[in-house]
Protein backbone atom coordinates (compact mmCIF):
# COMPACT_ATOMS: atom_id res chain seq x y z
CA UNK A 1 0.00 0.00 0.00
CA UNK A 2 1.38 3.40 -1.04
CA UNK A 3 -0.19 6.39 0.69
CA UNK A 4 0.32 10.11 0.24
CA UNK A 5 -0.70 12.40 3.10
CA UNK A 6 -0.85 16.09 2.22
CA UNK A 7 -2.06 19.39 3.70
CA UNK A 8 -0.69 18.20 7.04
CA UNK A 9 1.02 19.48 10.11
CA UNK A 10 3.78 17.07 11.15
CA UNK A 11 5.40 16.49 14.53
CA UNK A 12 8.30 14.15 13.83
CA UNK A 13 9.50 14.07 17.49
CA UNK A 14 13.05 14.60 16.23
CA UNK A 15 15.04 17.27 18.07
CA UNK A 16 14.30 20.10 18.32
CA UNK A 17 10.66 19.13 18.83
CA UNK A 18 8.49 21.42 16.73
CA UNK A 19 5.47 21.25 14.45
CA UNK A 20 6.11 21.57 10.73
CA UNK A 21 3.39 23.35 8.73
CA UNK A 22 2.10 22.66 5.20
CA UNK A 23 3.77 19.27 4.93
CA UNK A 24 3.44 16.02 3.04
CA UNK A 25 4.31 12.50 4.15
CA UNK A 26 4.61 9.64 1.68
CA UNK A 27 4.44 5.96 2.61
CA UNK A 28 5.73 3.21 0.35
CA UNK A 29 4.82 -0.21 1.66
CA UNK A 30 5.73 -0.36 5.35
CA UNK A 31 8.07 2.64 5.44
CA UNK A 32 8.15 6.41 5.10
CA UNK A 33 9.47 7.55 1.74
CA UNK A 34 9.30 11.32 2.13
CA UNK A 35 8.56 14.02 4.70
CA UNK A 36 8.73 17.62 3.61
CA UNK A 37 6.99 20.66 2.20
CA UNK A 38 3.88 20.27 0.08
CA UNK A 39 4.58 19.41 -3.55
CA UNK A 40 2.95 20.36 -6.81
CA UNK A 41 2.24 17.58 -9.29
CA UNK A 42 5.34 18.57 -11.23
CA UNK A 43 7.73 18.73 -8.27
CA UNK A 44 6.30 15.50 -6.84
CA UNK A 45 7.05 13.64 -10.07
CA UNK A 46 10.54 15.14 -10.16
CA UNK A 47 11.26 14.00 -6.59
CA UNK A 48 9.96 10.48 -7.29
CA UNK A 49 12.35 10.27 -10.22
CA UNK A 50 15.24 11.45 -8.01
CA UNK A 51 14.38 8.71 -5.52
CA UNK A 52 14.22 6.11 -8.28
CA UNK A 53 10.49 5.67 -7.71
CA UNK A 54 9.17 7.06 -10.98
CA UNK A 55 6.80 4.08 -11.37
CA UNK A 56 5.28 4.44 -7.90
CA UNK A 57 1.49 4.81 -7.88
CA UNK A 58 -0.60 6.04 -4.97
CA UNK A 59 -3.21 3.64 -3.60
CA UNK A 60 -4.52 6.44 -1.39
CA UNK A 61 -4.07 10.20 -1.26
CA UNK A 62 -5.34 11.66 2.00
CA UNK A 63 -6.02 15.34 2.60
CA UNK A 64 -5.22 15.83 6.29
CA UNK A 65 -7.09 19.13 6.40
CA UNK A 66 -4.41 20.74 8.51
CA UNK A 67 -4.52 17.99 11.13
CA UNK A 68 -1.39 16.61 12.79
CA UNK A 69 0.64 13.54 11.86
CA UNK A 70 2.98 12.25 14.59
CA UNK A 71 4.57 8.98 15.76
CA UNK A 72 2.17 6.60 17.44
CA UNK A 73 2.34 6.08 21.18
CA UNK A 74 4.27 3.14 22.58
CA UNK A 75 2.51 1.40 25.46
CA UNK A 76 5.69 0.28 27.18
CA UNK A 77 4.10 -1.94 29.82
CA UNK A 78 0.82 -3.79 29.63
CA UNK A 79 -0.88 -7.15 30.01
CA UNK A 80 -3.25 -7.01 27.06
CA UNK A 81 -5.39 -10.06 27.74
CA UNK A 82 -6.18 -8.67 31.20
CA UNK A 83 -9.03 -6.78 29.56
CA UNK A 84 -10.82 -9.84 30.97
CA UNK A 85 -10.54 -8.30 34.45
CA UNK A 86 -11.78 -4.82 33.59
CA UNK A 87 -13.95 -3.53 36.45
CA UNK A 88 -14.40 -6.92 38.09
CA UNK A 89 -11.37 -6.94 40.39
CA UNK A 90 -11.46 -3.43 41.76
CA UNK A 91 -10.80 -1.57 45.00
CA UNK A 92 -8.14 -3.92 46.36
CA UNK A 93 -4.45 -3.30 47.17
CA UNK A 94 -1.94 -5.08 44.94
CA UNK A 95 -1.35 -8.20 47.07
CA UNK A 96 -5.03 -8.94 47.63
CA UNK A 97 -5.90 -7.95 44.07
CA UNK A 98 -3.46 -10.54 42.71
CA UNK A 99 -4.05 -13.36 45.17
CA UNK A 100 -7.84 -13.19 45.46
CA UNK A 101 -8.98 -11.90 42.09
CA UNK A 102 -6.31 -12.46 39.45
CA UNK A 103 -4.18 -15.57 40.02
CA UNK A 104 -7.14 -18.01 40.54
CA UNK A 105 -8.77 -16.99 37.25
CA UNK A 106 -5.50 -16.85 35.33
CA UNK A 107 -4.89 -20.47 36.32
CA UNK A 108 -7.90 -21.42 34.17
CA UNK A 109 -7.04 -19.28 31.12
CA UNK A 110 -6.01 -20.98 27.89
CA UNK A 111 -3.84 -19.79 25.04
CA UNK A 112 -6.97 -19.38 22.93
CA UNK A 113 -8.49 -17.17 25.64
CA UNK A 114 -5.40 -14.97 25.58
CA UNK A 115 -5.57 -14.81 21.79
CA UNK A 116 -9.17 -13.58 21.70
CA UNK A 117 -8.78 -11.16 24.61
CA UNK A 118 -5.64 -9.68 23.07
CA UNK A 119 -7.51 -9.00 19.84
CA UNK A 120 -10.12 -7.13 21.89
CA UNK A 121 -7.39 -5.02 23.49
CA UNK A 122 -6.06 -4.05 20.05
CA UNK A 123 -9.26 -2.13 19.36
CA UNK A 124 -8.67 -0.01 22.43
CA UNK A 125 -4.99 0.54 21.70
CA UNK A 126 -5.79 1.80 18.22
CA UNK A 127 -8.38 4.29 19.43
CA UNK A 128 -5.75 5.62 21.85
CA UNK A 129 -3.16 6.08 19.10
CA UNK A 130 -0.96 3.21 20.30
CA UNK A 131 1.13 1.67 17.51
CA UNK A 132 3.34 -0.69 19.58
CA UNK A 133 2.76 -2.70 22.74
CA UNK A 134 5.28 -4.10 25.26
CA UNK A 135 3.25 -7.06 26.51
CA UNK A 136 3.91 -9.45 29.39
CA UNK A 137 1.39 -12.24 29.80
CA UNK A 138 0.72 -15.94 30.04
CA UNK A 139 1.02 -17.38 26.51
CA UNK A 140 3.29 -15.19 24.39
CA UNK A 141 2.99 -17.50 21.38
CA UNK A 142 -0.76 -17.01 21.01
CA UNK A 143 -0.55 -13.36 22.04
CA UNK A 144 2.07 -12.68 19.38
CA UNK A 145 -0.17 -14.38 16.83
CA UNK A 146 -3.13 -12.24 17.90
CA UNK A 147 -1.17 -9.03 17.46
CA UNK A 148 0.24 -10.19 14.13
CA UNK A 149 -3.21 -11.16 12.83
CA UNK A 150 -4.43 -7.66 13.73
CA UNK A 151 -1.39 -5.89 12.26
CA UNK A 152 -0.26 -4.49 15.65
CA UNK A 153 3.44 -4.04 16.40
CA UNK A 154 4.35 -5.87 19.61
CA UNK A 155 7.23 -6.89 21.83
CA UNK A 156 6.60 -9.87 24.09
CA UNK A 157 8.50 -10.06 27.37
CA UNK A 158 8.75 -13.10 29.61
CA UNK A 159 6.89 -13.07 32.91
CA UNK A 160 8.63 -16.14 34.32
CA UNK A 161 8.10 -16.88 38.02
CA UNK A 162 7.89 -19.80 40.44
CA UNK A 163 4.65 -20.95 38.79
CA UNK A 164 6.19 -21.24 35.31
CA UNK A 165 7.29 -21.50 32.66
CA UNK A 166 10.50 -23.46 33.09
CA UNK A 167 13.69 -21.48 32.53
CA UNK A 168 14.35 -23.62 29.44
CA UNK A 169 11.00 -22.53 27.96
CA UNK A 170 11.90 -18.87 28.38
CA UNK A 171 15.12 -19.41 26.43
CA UNK A 172 13.30 -21.41 23.76
CA UNK A 173 10.79 -18.58 23.36
CA UNK A 174 13.61 -16.06 23.10
CA UNK A 175 14.94 -17.87 20.04
CA UNK A 176 11.58 -18.95 18.63
CA UNK A 177 9.63 -15.68 18.89
CA UNK A 178 12.33 -13.29 17.71
CA UNK A 179 12.49 -12.68 13.98
CA UNK A 180 9.08 -14.24 13.29
CA UNK A 181 7.96 -11.19 11.32
CA UNK A 182 8.62 -7.46 11.09
CA UNK A 183 5.88 -6.69 13.64
CA UNK A 184 7.05 -8.89 16.51
CA UNK A 185 9.96 -9.49 18.87
CA UNK A 186 10.63 -10.98 22.31
CA UNK A 187 12.68 -9.93 25.34
CA UNK A 188 13.84 -11.61 28.52
CA UNK A 189 12.02 -10.76 31.70
CA UNK A 190 10.55 -11.98 34.96
CA UNK A 191 7.31 -11.25 36.74
CA UNK A 192 8.91 -9.86 39.91
CA UNK A 193 11.46 -10.62 42.60
CA UNK A 194 8.74 -11.62 45.07
CA UNK A 195 7.36 -14.34 42.77
CA UNK A 196 10.78 -15.82 41.96
CA UNK A 197 12.97 -18.01 44.17
CA UNK A 198 16.60 -16.98 44.54
CA UNK A 199 17.61 -20.04 42.54
CA UNK A 200 15.42 -18.88 39.67
CA UNK A 201 16.72 -15.31 39.98
CA UNK A 202 20.28 -16.61 39.63
CA UNK A 203 19.32 -18.73 36.63
CA UNK A 204 17.77 -15.67 34.97
CA UNK A 205 20.95 -13.68 35.57
CA UNK A 206 23.02 -16.47 34.03
CA UNK A 207 20.78 -16.52 30.95
CA UNK A 208 20.95 -12.74 30.52
CA UNK A 209 24.74 -12.82 30.57
CA UNK A 210 24.91 -15.78 28.22
CA UNK A 211 22.50 -14.28 25.69
CA UNK A 212 23.76 -10.72 26.26
CA UNK A 213 20.18 -9.48 26.22
CA UNK A 214 18.20 -6.72 27.96
CA UNK A 215 16.01 -7.69 30.91
CA UNK A 216 12.73 -6.23 32.22
CA UNK A 217 10.68 -6.94 35.34
CA UNK A 218 8.13 -5.44 37.71
CA UNK A 219 10.37 -3.60 40.15
CA UNK A 220 9.76 -1.63 43.35
CA UNK A 221 6.07 -1.21 42.65
CA UNK A 222 5.10 -1.07 46.34
CA UNK A 223 6.87 -0.26 49.58
CA UNK A 224 5.94 -3.71 50.90
CA UNK A 225 7.70 -5.30 47.92
CA UNK A 226 10.90 -3.34 48.58
CA UNK A 227 10.79 -3.95 52.34
CA UNK A 228 10.21 -7.66 51.77
CA UNK A 229 13.14 -7.94 49.39
CA UNK A 230 15.43 -6.16 51.84
CA UNK A 231 14.26 -8.51 54.62
CA UNK A 232 14.96 -11.56 52.45
CA UNK A 233 18.24 -10.53 50.83
CA UNK A 234 19.47 -7.30 52.40
CA UNK A 235 19.03 -5.65 49.00
CA UNK A 236 16.34 -3.71 47.15
CA UNK A 237 14.88 -5.42 44.06
CA UNK A 238 17.03 -3.23 41.78
CA UNK A 239 20.16 -4.14 43.74
CA UNK A 240 19.23 -7.83 43.79
CA UNK A 241 18.69 -8.09 40.03
CA UNK A 242 21.89 -6.14 39.41
CA UNK A 243 23.85 -8.43 41.75
CA UNK A 244 23.07 -11.51 39.63
CA UNK A 245 23.90 -9.72 36.37
CA UNK A 246 20.33 -9.37 35.12
CA UNK A 247 20.94 -5.73 34.16
CA UNK A 248 24.38 -6.20 32.62
CA UNK A 249 22.99 -5.63 29.11
CA UNK A 250 20.41 -2.98 29.90
CA UNK A 251 16.66 -3.27 30.05
CA UNK A 252 14.69 -1.71 32.84
CA UNK A 253 11.87 -1.93 35.30
CA UNK A 254 8.15 -1.40 35.43
CA UNK A 255 6.79 0.99 38.09
CA UNK A 256 9.97 1.87 40.07
CA UNK A 257 8.08 3.86 42.72
CA UNK A 258 10.44 3.34 45.70
CA UNK A 259 14.07 3.98 44.86
CA UNK A 260 17.19 4.23 47.02
CA UNK A 261 20.26 6.31 46.15
CA UNK A 262 22.03 3.12 45.08
CA UNK A 263 19.04 2.21 42.90
CA UNK A 264 19.32 5.50 41.02
CA UNK A 265 23.05 4.89 40.56
CA UNK A 266 22.41 1.39 39.16
CA UNK A 267 19.85 2.73 36.70
CA UNK A 268 22.39 5.28 35.44
CA UNK A 269 25.30 2.85 35.28
CA UNK A 270 23.34 0.08 33.55
CA UNK A 271 21.49 2.51 31.24
CA UNK A 272 18.12 1.20 32.35
CA UNK A 273 14.77 2.59 31.21
CA UNK A 274 12.07 3.22 33.79
CA UNK A 275 8.53 2.46 32.62
CA UNK A 276 6.04 4.37 34.73
CA UNK A 277 2.38 3.36 35.07
CA UNK A 278 0.68 6.16 36.98
CA UNK A 279 -3.00 5.22 36.63
CA UNK A 280 -2.44 1.65 37.81
CA UNK A 281 -0.22 2.80 40.68
CA UNK A 282 -2.86 5.26 41.82
CA UNK A 283 -5.78 2.81 41.59
CA UNK A 284 -3.87 0.16 43.54
CA UNK A 285 -2.52 2.81 45.96
CA UNK A 286 0.96 1.48 45.20
CA UNK A 287 2.85 4.77 45.05
CA UNK A 288 4.11 7.54 42.81
CA UNK A 289 7.31 7.14 40.83
CA UNK A 290 9.98 9.87 41.32
CA UNK A 291 9.83 11.00 37.69
CA UNK A 292 11.53 14.35 38.19
CA UNK A 293 14.50 12.69 39.89
CA UNK A 294 14.82 10.19 37.03
CA UNK A 295 14.92 13.05 34.55
CA UNK A 296 17.47 14.98 36.59
CA UNK A 297 19.69 11.88 36.68
CA UNK A 298 19.39 11.43 32.91
CA UNK A 299 17.54 8.12 33.30
CA UNK A 300 15.09 7.63 30.42
CA UNK A 301 11.42 7.22 31.31
CA UNK A 302 8.77 5.53 29.17
CA UNK A 303 5.05 5.18 29.86
CA UNK A 304 2.77 2.15 30.09
CA UNK A 305 -0.87 1.65 30.92
CA UNK A 306 -0.40 -1.64 32.77
CA UNK A 307 -3.29 -4.06 32.29
CA UNK A 308 -6.97 -3.14 32.14
CA UNK A 309 -7.55 -5.07 35.36
CA UNK A 310 -5.67 -2.50 37.41
CA UNK A 311 -6.08 0.65 35.32
CA UNK A 312 -8.94 0.05 34.02
CA UNK A 313 -8.41 1.44 30.51
CA UNK A 314 -5.67 1.44 27.89
CA UNK A 315 -5.52 5.20 27.40
CA UNK A 316 -2.15 6.87 26.86
CA UNK A 317 -3.62 10.37 27.06
CA UNK A 318 -4.67 9.82 30.66
CA UNK A 319 -1.27 8.34 31.47
CA UNK A 320 0.59 11.32 29.99
CA UNK A 321 -1.39 13.83 32.01
CA UNK A 322 -0.94 11.84 35.21
CA UNK A 323 2.83 11.54 34.71
CA UNK A 324 3.30 15.30 34.66
CA UNK A 325 0.47 16.19 37.06
CA UNK A 326 1.64 13.82 39.80
CA UNK A 327 5.24 14.99 39.44
CA UNK A 328 4.23 18.62 39.76
CA UNK A 329 2.17 18.11 42.90
CA UNK A 330 4.76 15.74 44.45
CA UNK A 331 7.57 18.24 43.87
CA UNK A 332 5.30 21.20 44.66
CA UNK A 333 6.70 22.80 41.52
CA UNK A 334 4.54 23.40 38.43
CA UNK A 335 7.62 23.75 36.24
CA UNK A 336 8.90 20.18 36.55
CA UNK A 337 8.34 17.36 34.02
CA UNK A 338 7.58 19.51 31.00
CA UNK A 339 4.79 18.41 28.67
CA UNK A 340 7.19 17.97 25.75
CA UNK A 341 9.33 15.63 27.86
CA UNK A 342 6.22 13.59 28.62
CA UNK A 343 5.37 13.35 24.91
CA UNK A 344 8.91 12.01 24.34
CA UNK A 345 8.30 9.40 27.06
CA UNK A 346 5.13 8.24 25.32
CA UNK A 347 6.76 7.94 21.90
CA UNK A 348 10.56 8.03 21.56
CA UNK A 349 11.45 6.58 24.96
CA UNK A 350 8.87 3.83 24.68
CA UNK A 351 10.45 2.79 21.40
CA UNK A 352 13.88 2.89 23.09
CA UNK A 353 12.71 0.56 25.86
CA UNK A 354 11.21 -1.86 23.34
CA UNK A 355 14.20 -1.87 21.00
CA UNK A 356 12.11 -0.38 18.19
CA UNK A 357 14.76 1.84 16.66
CA UNK A 358 12.88 2.06 13.36
CA UNK A 359 9.63 3.21 14.97
CA UNK A 360 10.75 5.98 17.34
CA UNK A 361 10.31 9.13 15.21
CA UNK A 362 8.89 10.05 11.83
CA UNK A 363 11.74 10.12 9.31
CA UNK A 364 12.44 8.83 5.85
CA UNK A 365 13.24 5.11 5.97
CA UNK A 366 11.51 4.53 9.32
CA UNK A 367 8.41 2.36 9.67
CA UNK A 368 5.18 4.20 8.92
CA UNK A 369 3.85 3.83 12.47
CA UNK A 370 1.93 7.07 12.84
CA UNK A 371 -1.29 8.64 13.97
CA UNK A 372 -3.39 11.58 12.88
CA UNK A 373 -4.52 13.93 15.64
CA UNK A 374 -7.75 15.79 14.86
CA UNK A 375 -7.08 19.42 15.70
CA UNK A 376 -10.56 20.48 14.62
CA UNK A 377 -11.98 19.65 18.04
CA UNK A 378 -12.91 22.09 20.83
CA UNK A 379 -10.19 20.78 23.15
CA UNK A 380 -7.50 21.62 20.57
CA UNK A 381 -8.61 25.19 19.87
CA UNK A 382 -7.23 27.77 19.67
CA UNK A 383 -3.95 26.36 18.42
CA UNK A 384 -1.05 27.71 20.49
CA UNK A 385 1.32 24.87 21.40
CA UNK A 386 0.30 21.57 19.83
CA UNK A 387 2.76 19.23 21.64
CA UNK A 388 1.74 20.50 25.05
CA UNK A 389 -1.90 20.60 24.09
CA UNK A 390 -1.76 16.87 23.33
CA UNK A 391 -0.45 16.17 26.84
CA UNK A 392 -2.53 18.64 28.82
CA UNK A 393 -5.88 18.63 27.00
CA UNK A 394 -5.72 15.85 24.41
CA UNK A 395 -7.90 12.77 24.58
CA UNK A 396 -8.81 9.69 22.59
CA UNK A 397 -11.45 11.71 20.76
CA UNK A 398 -8.58 13.42 18.93
CA UNK A 399 -7.22 10.19 17.41
CA UNK A 400 -8.63 10.23 13.89
CA UNK A 401 -6.40 7.57 12.36
CA UNK A 402 -3.82 4.97 13.40
CA UNK A 403 -1.38 3.47 10.88
CA UNK A 404 1.09 0.67 11.60
CA UNK A 405 3.68 -0.51 9.07
CA UNK A 406 1.95 1.50 6.38
CA UNK A 407 -1.48 -0.04 6.96
CA UNK A 408 -4.38 2.05 8.27
CA UNK A 409 -5.88 -0.05 11.08
CA UNK A 410 -8.20 2.60 12.52
CA UNK A 411 -9.83 5.42 10.63
CA UNK A 412 -12.49 7.74 12.09
CA UNK A 413 -14.17 5.03 14.17
CA UNK A 414 -13.71 2.17 11.70
CA UNK A 415 -11.35 -0.75 12.33
CA UNK A 416 -9.36 -2.72 9.79
CA UNK A 417 -7.86 -5.59 11.78
CA UNK A 418 -9.50 -8.57 10.05
CA UNK A 419 -12.17 -9.04 12.71
CA UNK A 420 -15.53 -7.47 13.45
CA UNK A 421 -15.60 -5.64 16.81
CA UNK A 422 -19.01 -7.08 17.74
CA UNK A 423 -17.62 -10.57 17.19
CA UNK A 424 -14.68 -9.81 19.50
CA UNK A 425 -17.01 -8.40 22.17
CA UNK A 426 -19.14 -11.55 22.05
CA UNK A 427 -16.13 -13.86 22.31
CA UNK A 428 -14.77 -11.91 25.30
CA UNK A 429 -18.14 -12.13 27.02
CA UNK A 430 -18.25 -15.90 26.47
CA UNK A 431 -14.76 -16.29 27.91
CA UNK A 432 -15.61 -14.16 30.93
CA UNK A 433 -18.80 -16.10 31.70
CA UNK A 434 -16.87 -19.39 31.58
CA UNK A 435 -13.87 -18.26 33.67
CA UNK A 436 -15.82 -16.45 36.36
CA UNK A 437 -18.19 -19.32 37.11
Amino acid sequence: MNTRFYNARILTMQEPVSVLEHQELWVEGERILYIGPERSEETMEKLLIEKGKEDLKWDKQIDCGGNLLMPGFKDAHTHSAMVLFRSCADDEPLAGWLEKNIFPVEAKMTGEDCYELTRLSVLEYLTSGVTAVFDMYLTPETIQTAFTDCGMRNVQVSGINNFGPAIEVMEERYHKLNGVNSLSSYMLGAHAEYTCSFELIEQIGDMVRRLKAPFFTHNSETKAEVDGCIARYGKTPTQLWASVGAYDFGGGGYHMCYMSEEDFAICKEKKLTVVTNPASNLKLASGIAPINRFLKEGIPVAIGTDGAGSNNCLDMFREMFLVTGLAKVTEKDASVVDGVDVLKMATVNGALAMGLTDSDVLAEGKYADLIMIDLQQPNMQPIHNIPKNIVYSGSKQNVAMTMIAGKILYDHGRFNIGADPDELYAKADTIARRLFL
